[in-house]
């Protein structure tokens, strides 16, 4: 008796291979990448449109020239006066032999014979921001800024570096028409026993009720001097950083500043934690560039916390939106 053979398969398409391990990965890859670029941009267009009070200041088209090439080298360990030439490669030491009163008319109209007077201040990311803050604000013709830095230093240890004294001393010498203050990223840590001024704050865990009513004082009795006379704050708040331990210090230190902005609305407020970083609120080495919606790195490979150029260039970027949008207030033809 034959053996009865199975029935033969009917014609049709060939059977579909299951893919590869790896090609399913890749897969996985780009459509994650397409949609963190798609998500990214809605954010980029949602910011802009709600975007309505000072602290996403927006920028002038001339901003969007902003070079890559020139970055000054210069000595953190100083405190003086940058030129606005991009290409200084060192700080002189502001004379502050000569005091003048200051006055900041805000009814006189920035020239280019009679500049509106910038003055930059505060710690390393001053520093670092004041070639490219320098380079945007010459392209409109009627700024002169300097910039009076000294790295590692805040509000906290005045027993090392005393801000208030300084700027007391500075100021009436540089008469700025605008100051930009970079403060905070050295001041999560205790007051010092050395410091007579600290009170019951001192020693104090930087989450205490003691700290922050602290360096809430010391915030604003700064802001009141620096915006007396006549003149406009920028104030550029800290951005987050890589170690948790840092970022969880620095976030009651930004919280510290925002509620002392809220009490001074006319302070215009620069959000780097904002602007650095990523979709899902925490630290983010690469971000999207607003100049071209790009992803880019904007941090140090050094220490997590500092911005690189390119974080650099885009921080200046949106300062110096919050700086023309001052200067079109003044009249200025820009």
């Amino acid at each position: 008796m034959d053996q009865q053979r199975p029935p033969r398969r009917p014609p049709g398409p060939p059977a579909r291979r299951r893919p590869s391990r790896r090609t399913f990965l890749i897969r996985r890859i780009v459509v994650l990448v397409v949609a963190i670029a798609i998500v990214g941009g809605l954010v980029t267009v949602v910011r802009g449109v709600l975007s309505s009070d000072t602290s996403t200041a927006s920028s002038p088209p001339e901003l969007t020239a902003l070079a890559t090439s020139t970055t000054a080298a210069v000595d953190p360990g100083s405190v003086g006066v940058l030129p606005t030439n991009p290409t200084a490669t060192s700080a002189t030491v502001l004379d502050t032999s000569t005091t003048i009163t200051p006055t900041s008319d805000p009814s006189t109209v920035p020239t280019a014979a009679d500049p509106a007077r910038v003055l930059l201040i505060g710690d390393s990311e001053a520093g670092g921001l004041s070639p490219f803050l320098s380079k945007v604000l010459a392209t409109t013709g009627v700024v002169s800024m300097t910039t009076d830095y000294k790295s590692s230093t805040g509000f906290v240890r005045p027993d090392y570096f005393d801000w208030p004294a300084r700027l007391h001393q500075t100021v009436p010498v540089a008469n700025p028409d605008i100051v930009v203050a970079v403060f905070g990223g050295n001041d999560g840590q205790s007051f010092n026993p050395n410091d007579p001024g600290a009170g019951a704050a001192v020693g104090k865990p930087v989450d205490s009720a003691e700290w922050r009513a602290e360096y809430a004082k010391r915030i604003g009795d700064i802001m009141d001097f620096l915006t007396a006379d006549g003149r406009t704050l920028v104030w550029v708040g800290v951005p987050n950083a890589e170690k948790d331990s840092l970022t969880k210090a620095l976030t009651v230190q930004n919280e510290v500043v925002k509620s002392e902005l809220a009490k001074r609305p006319k302070v215009i407020f620069v959000d780097s934690w904002h602007t650095f970083t990523g979709i899902d609120g925490g630290f983010a080495p690469l971000i999207l560039d607003p100049r071209d919606g790009q992803f880019k790195p904007v941090r140090s490979d050094t220490d997590g916390f500092h911005l690189n150029t390119t974080g650099e260039e885009i921080l200046a970027y949106l300062v110096g939106g919050a700086v023309f949008a001052d200067l079109k207030t003044r009249g200025a033809a820009i």
